[in-house]
């Protein structure tokens, strides 16, 4: 779940929250890691005479950091899909990281719900800005919170003021406990609302939970048959897929991924976690290259008509970050000038960001495998993407 939250300086993990991130893990999980060293995490050096392109030498820089693998995928203007690795893929055995491994998404699921979402508003079974009672009568009742007076674009927008339930999960409960998307909002509802509806931006995950809640009202079938039916199949997407209940593994070749324990203290392996707490706020495992071909479809319009494409692209102002956020969709700017669209997500091992310049001619999804533990770090795998994404090699 630990999807990106965002604060007024820029995207914050939850996952860097203080109160779940000093928990401990079983002493066999810790031992199996041990102190990750210097030489454990050194990036791989160029062959002889071969001169490593900006990407790979950006992916470098983030093992240094303390990443223990980056991960790329870069679609150039040429139409070629490039993929770089950096680090190694398990500590434990040194196993080298499988090139476009899987990965858990985290809150690129959000992306894939809004589109979900927006199809059915499309269809005339979902009204934008229809209140979320007409779909789900009386479930969203709480201090300061009244289902009737939040629609379904504030939802999609985080613009709705409903508390995150992710701040009462703490990191050692989440990996082996199952949730109900309804437990998640019973967590959110015992707070009381941020703001009131429409009145500000603030990031949540439960907006996304009931987003969920109303696709699986609306069309009478779970969630993830529906996002695979809508999204996943209609653009081939043959790594991407939501885990079924009770399924902590990843099916295909990928990186293990890591939980910083403390800033200075051992990695511990979180790979095997039950992702329930993410749901359709983050549930999803996918790749890089996967994910660049979700978010230049979408925006080329192959999942959306011209009207919903440019309701998913009217975007509120992310704090004073220079970031915007859409119904599901993100932009960002780019150093080379323009902006690039994508969305991001973190979730217990992993970090990914990415996205798809304006005219589509160029896309990237770079993940790392454990989360940075302060902004500067996120924004060193950000600055990867821009480099993928403005620069030639």
């Amino acid at each position: 779940m630990r999807e990106q939250t965002w604060h007024q300086h820029g995207p914050r993990s939850s996952e860097r929250r203080r109160g779940g991130r000093r928990g401990v893990w079983a002493a066999a999980a810790a031992a199996a890691v041990a102190v990750v060293t210097a030489g454990v995490l050194a990036p791989p050096t160029a062959s002889a005479g071969v001169r490593p392109d900006s990407v790979q030498l950006g992916l470098d820089g983030l093992v240094r950091d303390g990443r223990p693998a980056a991960l790329a995928s870069v679609r150039g203007e040429d139409g070629r899909t490039r993929t770089y690795t950096a680090g190694v893929g398990d500590l434990a055995t040194g196993a080298k990281v499988p090139r476009d491994g899987q990965m858990r998404a985290g809150s690129n699921t959000k992306t894939f719900v809004a589109v979900v979402v927006l199809q059915l508003v499309a269809e005339g079974r979902i009204g934008l800005d229809a209140d979320i009672d007409t779909y789900l009568p009386g479930l969203v009742r709480g201090e300061g919170i009244d289902g009737r007076n939040i629609t379904v674009r504030q939802l999609l927008q985080h613009t709705s003021g409903l508390p995150e339930y992710g701040d009462h999960i703490s990191d050692d409960v989440l990996p082996h406990r199952y949730f109900e998307p309804r437990d998640l909002v019973d967590i959110a509802l015992k707070e009381k609302a941020v703001f009131e509806p429409g009145k500000r931006w603030s990031y949540s995950n439960t907006n996304y939970v009931l987003a969920g809640l109303i696709v699986q009202k609306v069309t009478g079938r779970p969630l993830a048959e529906e996002i695979d039916r809508r999204v996943v199949q209609r653009v081939g997407l043959r790594h991407t897929y939501f885990p079924a209940p009770g399924d902590r593994t990843l099916r295909e070749p990928h990186p293990k991924g890591y939980r910083e324990m403390t800033a200075e203290g051992p990695l511990v392996d979180s790979t095997r976690i039950d992702p329930s707490a993410g749901w359709a706020a983050g549930q999803m495992i996918s790749t890089d290259s996967d994910l660049n071909r979700f978010f230049t479809s979408l925006l080329r319009g192959d999942l959306l008509d011209k009207a919903r494409l440019a309701e998913m692209r009217t975007t509120v102002p992310v704090g004073d970050t220079g970031a915007h956020y859409g119904l599901g969709l993100m932009s960002r700017k780019l150093s080379c000038g323009g902006v690039y669209w994508g969305h991001g997500g973190d979730i217990l091992g992993y970090e990914t960001r990415g996205g798809v310049t304006a005219d589509g001619s160029r896309a990237a999804n770079v993940t790392v495998t454990s989360i940075p533990t302060d902004i500067a770090g996120t924004r060193r795998v950000e600055a990867v993407v821009d480099t993928a994404l403005c620069h030639r090699g």
